[in-house]
Order: structure tokens, then sequence, then C-alpha cells
């Protein structure tokens, strides 16, 4: 079978935990079981991502599925975004849930646990078109830089938390203990930033305990985004009283964010950051180049097809 035929899989294993070699039997086992002929690789780290979604690209590959979590679906994306649009509308980028977080298959009802139902899914190639956010920036060397989004961008406290998550969840392998680690360690953190920022034609100047601009679910903070509708959901959380953010805190984890009444939202094409104060940003949970300046964070619409279930 020629490779445009097959499936290119990426297989991106969670460190620590769990046996690399019985997850990806898993994997192959409904592969095989489901009738699809694919060519594989694994990746050796995070770095390594980009340069075999390249090499799959390169190579001719039509479908490319990636075993991963968000983190290496960013990847992805953004390797298909480099790429011409007559190449690009030949690819139909799908994943099998598989990484430290799996937001964005979440959003389309894929679990880590049902391989073989996402499998199936799969391979009725059910097309569909969707968006994908961008941040343009400058880095500190002075570069003109973006950066493609699936998921959301964080800015501030929770971009601090998700990057306390990702190291917590690597360090004790629970996805609870490592939220309850990731919250303790806040005592230690900057709760708040001077922000100066426009959304829609509203100016935003004063303290901000952190933002989120969603295509997706965002973790909970923009519940109601769709990444197909050309826009994005902000969610904008300014500094509670200590116990409000405990009440914050435990609506974020119950996934009923917006109902906290420091949580102000809105629906927008752009986010203009003409002042973040240095705040951390996080882009599809993984923390980004803090940009240096200002930063714009913008909607494309309909520019990846997107295999997802029924």
């Amino acid at each position: 079978m020629s490779a445009n035929k097959k499936w290119a899989i990426l297989y991106c294993p969670k460190k620590g935990m769990y046996s690399r070699g019985v997850r990806w039997s898993k994997v192959e086992r409904s592969l095989m079981d489901n009738g699809i002929e694919f060519d594989y690789v694994q990746s050796e780290n995070a770095n390594s991502v980009e340069r075999l979604i390249t090499m799959f690209i390169e190579n001719g590959y039509q479908t490319i599925v990636v075993v991963g979590g968000d983190s290496a679906l960013n990847d992805a994306a953004n390797c298909l975004m480099r790429v011409d649009k007559e190449t690009r509308e030949g690819i139909a980028l799908g994943v099998i849930p598989n990484g430290l977080m799996n937001d964005f298959a979440h959003f389309w009802g894929m679990t880590e646990g049902d391989v073989d139902g996402t499998v199936k899914w799969l391979k009725k190639r059910r097309i569909r078109k969707i968006d994908l956010g961008r941040v343009r920036y400058t880095n500190k060397e002075g570069k003109n830089c973006q950066r493609y989004f699936l998921n959301c961008v964080n800015v501030g406290l929770i971009a601090t938390i998700m990057n306390l998550r990702l190291q917590t969840r690597r360090l004790f392998g629970s996805r609870t203990l490592s939220f309850l680690f990731s919250f303790a360690l806040l005592a230690f953190q900057r709760l708040e930033y001077k922000m100066r920022l426009k959304i829609n034609e509203e100016m935003l100047n004063r303290k901000i305990m952190t933002i989120c601009v969603g295509n997706a679910l965002g973790y909970g903070q923009t519940p109601n985004a769709v990444p197909y509708n050309g826009l994005l959901d902000v969610s904008v959380v300014y500094h509670p009283k200590m116990m409000k953010l405990f009440e914050g805190i435990y609506l974020f984890l119950r996934g009923k964010f917006l109902n906290h009444r420091s949580v102000h939202p809105y629906r927008t094409r752009m986010v203009e950051f003409m002042d973040a104060n240095h705040a951390l940003v996080g882009i599809d949970g993984r923390p980004m180049n803090t940009p240096a300046g200002s930063f714009t964070i913008s909607v494309e619409q309909e520019v990846i097809n997107f295999l997802i279930p029924d």
C-alpha cells in the first residue's frame, strides 16, 4: 500500500506513567483488528514531534494520527500551518488521546481509556474543518513570531498553575494529586498582574489574575467555545478575595468556572495585549516563550482537516 493510503502514526509515550510497551501494544492491536494499514514512529522527546510530523507531511501521508496529548497535537497543527494550503487540504489530522492533558480530544468526546472506540471513529474518516487560534508576538531576540493553538492560550495565574500541574503530574502520576499540589504551591506565586488589553472595543487597564483565550474548552475556563464558529471565547478573572479565590478553584475543578462572580466572559475575533506585565503565557497547556512587549491573539477559520467522532 502506498504511503498516501496508509495512516502515519506518531506515538508520544507518557514519561513514567504507563508502560510504553503495554500502551502501544493496545493501540497497535486495535489498529490491526480494525484492518488499518499504518506506518509508525515513536517520539524520543517533546522536541522531536515537529520533526517527525514534518517527515510524514513530506512523505505524502494523507492521514496523520497523533497518539498523544494537547502539546503534541499543537506541534502537529503548527507543522501543517507551515506548508502550503494545497498540501494541507490533502491531509487529515487525528488524535488518540495519550497525554498528560487531553482537553482537545475531550471536547470531541474521546477518552484515554477507549482506544478501540476512538480507532473505530477515526476509521470512518469523518472530517470537519476546524479553526485555529494564532498568537503573533515578538520574542526576546526581537524576531517576529507566531504560534497556532487548538485549545487555548492562558495568560497569568492559570498558565502558572498549568505549568505546575505538568511538573507535578510527572512527579506524582495522579491527576488529582497534581492539582492539589499545584494549588498548594500557589502560596509562593504571584497572584495578579497589571495588564492593558483590548477585547472588541473595550479597553481593560487594571490588575488581572488570569485570562484564558479559548478556541475550545480551555481546560474548563471557556466551556462554551467551539473550534468551528470563527470566534474565540475569553474569560477574564479579576483578583477575588481569598475565600472567593478558593471558591473559584472549586468551580474550576468542577467545570463550572463561568459561575464565579469574578469571571468576565467575552466573545471576539481578536484580543490585543498592549502590556501583560511579564505574566507567564501558556499555549495548549504548555509554557511558551513569554512575548517581549505587545502581542495579539486571533482566529484562523476552517484551516485544518480534523478527524472527529460520529
